[in-house]
């Protein structure tokens, strides 16, 4: 049964699907291609796609890598799946709803696993990253693009603005992803910002070649 949390989830973003690619469409797509771009796809590679939601990314994708999305609203997928046929994107090897902190896949199962404007929305951001990290492979890419907490005056201005939107969505402006991926056990090899002042941080992790699921759970 979902939880509490989970089903007001669901009903957040089934308020926010009719409008979710105008309002964040355009204003944060160049991060989705610059994050693409950075994770230097090579062809057949599998990448899941954590939190996939209407599917703006996957047109960008290279044809000749597979993807896997997911996402916990129906209504989002569902427009994904429309994008997925309009585009005849046959590359998308499925579109599944899941809750991000509980994946759905064996460890190990993905070559790259990437996270787009989700980890601020999610109530257990480690949780979900630990998960992204479970299900990579030893030594796979993990990226994260979000934005994350910054001191600037220009920053906490854009917050003000936006802050109905961030209101419907459940978007929380103060995580530090430093801690985050520290606690996670990843590497990260490349930092860099994106979308419009520099809004987004694009970053580029990698899972430790050798350590198993097991010794990082005993840390």
């Amino acid at each position: 049964m979902p939880s509490d949390s989970s089903q007001s989830m669901r009903m957040a973003y089934a308020k926010a699907a009719p409008v979710y690619d105008f309002v964040f469409g355009r204003l944060l797509q160049p991060g989705r291609r610059h994050a693409i771009r950075l994770m230097g796809l090579r062809s057949g590679e599998h990448v899941l796609e954590v939190g996939v939601g209407t599917g703006q990314s996957l047109p960008l994708y290279p044809r000749d890598v597979r993807i896997t999305g997911v996402d916990l609203s129906p209504h989002m997928l569902e427009k994904a799946r429309q994008r997925v046929r309009r585009h005849g994107l046959e590359n998308v090897e499925g579109l599944l709803e899941m809750d991000a902190t509980k994946l759905n896949f064996p460890d190990n199962s993905f070559d790259v696993v990437i996270a787009m404007y989700i980890i601020s929305v999610v109530d257990d951001p480690d949780r979900v990253v630990e998960e992204m990290r479970r299900v990579c492979r030893p030594g796979g890419r993990i990226v994260i693009v979000n934005h994350f907490h910054s001191p600037s005056v220009w920053m906490k201005l854009w917050h003000i603005l936006v802050r109905p939107i961030h209101r419907v969505v459940r978007f929380r402006s103060d995580l530090d992803y430093r801690p985050l991926v520290t606690r996670a056990g990843l590497m990260v090899e490349r930092q860099c910002r994106a979308n419009l002042c520099g809004y987004s941080t694009v970053l580029c992790c990698r899972k430790p070649p050798y350590e198993t699921r097991e010794s990082f759970r005993a840390r």
